[in-house]
């Protein structure tokens, strides 16, 4: 359980690559990646829900999960097979120095699309040279290889998105559409110590009402509730995941103390942090 942890968690090696077949030990369990990582699904399907999104994932589907990505893996087939390759996160700002950043808010919306038989060349030729890479213990360049295996990858991907969705909705639109991105990226930073519209509304130089105005428009959401439901996911991994206690929680969000973060989870989740914590922690 210990290694399975580390491949979607806390990476314990410079990077990993490989096969993963068996999903039952992480199953219906949240957990927040410390670095990146890449899947690719060879067989079978799964039911992922990636940060508060559900997605469905078949044969020849990618996943890019950047790091900071929330993943709950709620069920999958028997024949589920994945190759994977997980980087940290200094490894993966080194090797995406030139991407803009539009490019990684559009993954973080879009982190599953399922390629063509045709298309699949480049990344299976990608994933077998990193898996080569990562059992060669004794290569002396190793993690550089393995970094600029990296760059590769994201500059598949890239041309991949370019290929799969249209430039507008990589890049944004109306005003409306770069606001909301700009708002939905400094949420995914933030949420865990700021959770109030003003805050948002003031990093982006435009008022509270405009800025839950634009949130309606895009999701049918006030910003309140989208900052809300980010922060809710952050106590659920921490409540899940971690040794901490309740105040240690409190502590680290930037609540008062443990009864405020009490209220402000049960308000939302109908039941204490305590109740959540034994009927989901592992």
């Amino acid at each position: 359980m210990k290694e399975r942890e580390s491949i979607l968690t806390v990476l314990r090696e410079p990077f990993v690559a490989g096969t993963d077949e068996d999903l039952s030990p992480i199953m219906h369990h949240l957990w927040k990646l410390e670095g990146g990582a890449i899947y690719f699904c060879r067989s079978g399907w799964a039911h992922v829900t990636i940060d508060l999104k559900d997605h469905e994932i078949i044969e020849n589907t990618q996943i890019v999960l950047l790091p900071g990505t929330i993943i709950r893996i709620n069920g999958s087939s028997s024949d589920f097979t994945a190759s994977f390759f997980g980087f940290p996160q200094d490894m993966f700002r080194e090797a995406c120095l030139r991407f803009e950043p539009f490019f990684f808010q559009f993954l973080k919306e879009h982190p599953c699309y399922t390629l063509s038989e045709e298309n699949t060349e480049a990344i299976n030729g990608l994933i077998r040279a990193t898996t080569a890479i990562y059992k060669d213990r004794e290569n002396r360049f190793r993690n550089q290889i393995a970094k600029n295996h990296l760059q590769s990858f994201m500059l598949d991907i890239y041309d991949k998105c370019y290929r799969y969705f249209d430039r507008r909705e990589i890049e944004g639109g109306s005003r409306q559409d770069e606001i909301f991105k700009h708002f939905a990226a400094l949420v995914h930073e933030n949420c865990i110590s700021q959770r109030e519209v003003n805050f948002y509304a003031s990093k982006l130089c435009i008022s509270t009402k405009y800025l839950t105005g634009i949130c309606r428009s895009v999701t049918g959401y006030s910003a309140k509730k989208i900052i809300d439901d980010f922060a809710i996911l952050e106590i659920k991994v921490l409540l899940q995941s971690t040794g901490l206690t309740i105040q240690e929680i409190a502590d680290r969000l930037g609540f008062p103390d443990q009864s405020y973060l009490g209220r402000y989870f049960k308000r939302h989740e109908g039941m204490s942090p305590k109740e959540y914590q034994s009927k989901y922690s592992m």
